[in-house]
Parts: C-alpha cells; structure tokens; sequence
C-alpha cells in the first residue's frame, strides 16, 4: 500500500512538470553600444591634404595654416555653392629663391595678403586660361595697378602669371574638382602691395632765365673799349687842327670825325 502511494506522488509530480514546460534561464544582461561616427560627407575637400598628397609644399602649407587661410578655404569650398576657386601653390624651391629675410620681414597681416594673393574665388579649369579678362581678382584684395592685379596669359601649353614684381610660369596641375583646381607655380607671387618698387622720383626741373636782365660778359664790355680808342685818337686830331691849319689836318678831322659819331 504504501509502495503505491509514492507510485501515485512521483506520477502527480511528473505530470505537473510537464504541463509547466521547460524552465528557462534568465537572459545575460546587455552591454550599450556606442553610436557610430558620422562617415564623412561626400565630396569635402581639404587643401592642405591636397598639397601634403603633392609633396614640395611645406612652407606653402605652413603659411596656409599660421594665416588662417587653409580654414577659410576649407569652409568656402565645403559650406558654399559658389564657382568655386583656384590655388596657385609655390613650391618649396620657390620660397628658397626669395631674398633672404624677405618672410620674416613681413607683418602677419602682409603674410596673409601674400597667401590670399595665391588664391581667385573661382575654379579656372588650364583650357580657360586663355579667354580670362585680365586683371583677375585674388581674395587680397583690390586690382589696382599698386595693389594686388595678376595678369594671367596663355600661349599654348603654357600659362603665364605676371604681378608687375615677378613673372611666374604654371608648372603642373595638381588638383582638378568640381570646387577646386591647384596649380603649381614656379615662384612666389609677391604682389605690388607688398613688394612693389616706389616710383622714381620726378627730375629736376631745369633753371628758369631771367626776363629784362642781360648777364655781363667780356663782348658787352666791348663799345666802350672801341670809345675808349677813338677818344685816344680824337685828341691828337684836335692838336692838328689847332696847330698844323693845313689842308690835311683839316681832312685827318674830318676822317676822325666820321669814326667817332658813327656812320
């Protein structure tokens, strides 16, 4: 009896369990995942990584950075819809050829006119250099004939940049986008606000003569030498008139008269 009694408890027991399904472990805590970093907007464009990528740009680089100017093109060319712009990039070679102390010698606001100089404020593709109304407009500023005009020319293959202080040749270019287009340049371009030659000084105005008032010279002297003669002769003339009485002094008068009143 007692043997099917504990028959009946394991049966009710098993039973039990079944109708309760399979126990279930509880679940592993999670761990937050960090967002992901925004990937980069398509098309940016960084100018100092274009002239890095080149290579021969570090002190160009440099000036770009110390001024403030790779900034400003970097937000130009990615927050605008604008033409665009151009970059006229001098090699490291190029800053070497400068006269010594030429970069120091310049204020920081010099040093970055000098760099806006490099750069338009639209992108000019090398086969437009041809047809560009000259002088161009740098973000130095003005076109005057003293301030900052570049005159930029094409023969052939060729361009050419003159900036009434220097004339520099396009070399290479370096870069070709929609925004941007980087050109490598021979030389610095020094613009006349900066490095120009004063204008030389006006001549002497030549020594004005003086109106009513002839200068004395040795030929003015000359009547009264020719007086002073005539008078020496005259003398002796009157002593022959007094003394001789004759005919012939009468005539030696008369001669002598006639040069002494003149014709």
């Amino acid at each position: 009896m007692a043997a099917m009694q504990r028959l009946v408890l394991l049966l009710s027991v098993a039973i039990a369990a079944s109708a309760q399904g399979p126990a279930v472990a509880p679940a592993a805590p999670t761990t937050p995942t960090a967002p992901a970093a925004p990937a980069p907007a398509a098309g940016t464009t960084n100018i100092t990584g274009v002239l890095a990528k080149a290579g021969q740009f570090n002190t160009f680089i440099r000036l770009l950075k110390s001024t403030g100017v790779a900034a400003q093109i970097d937000n130009q060319l990615n927050n605008s819809f604008g033409s665009g712009m151009t970059v006229f990039a001098p090699t490291d070679n190029a800053f070497t050829s400068l006269a010594s102390g030429t970069l120091n010698s310049l204020s920081d606001s010099q040093k970055n006119a000098l760099i806006q100089y490099h750069v338009l404020s639209t992108a000019i593709p090398m086969s437009q250099f041809d047809t560009v109304s000259n002088p161009l407009r740098t973000q130095a500023g003005s076109t005057s004939p003293a301030q900052y005009p570049l005159n930029v020319t094409a023969e052939g293959q060729q361009v050419n940049i003159t900036t009434g202080v220097v004339n520099a040749t396009v070399d290479n270019t370096l870069y070709t986008g929609d925004q941007l287009v980087v050109y490598q340049v021979n030389k610095v371009l020094l613009p006349m606000a900066i490095a120009g030659t004063a204008a030389p000084a006006p001549a002497p105005l030549a020594p004005t003569k003086t109106k009513g008032k002839t200068p004395t010279s040795t030929v003015a002297d000359a009547p009264e030498a020719e007086a002073s003669t005539d008078t020496s002769l005259a003398a002796p003339a009157r002593v022959v008139t007094l003394t001789g009485g004759g005919v012939v002094a009468v005539v030696h008068v008369l001669a002598l008269a006639c040069v002494w009143w003149g014709p």
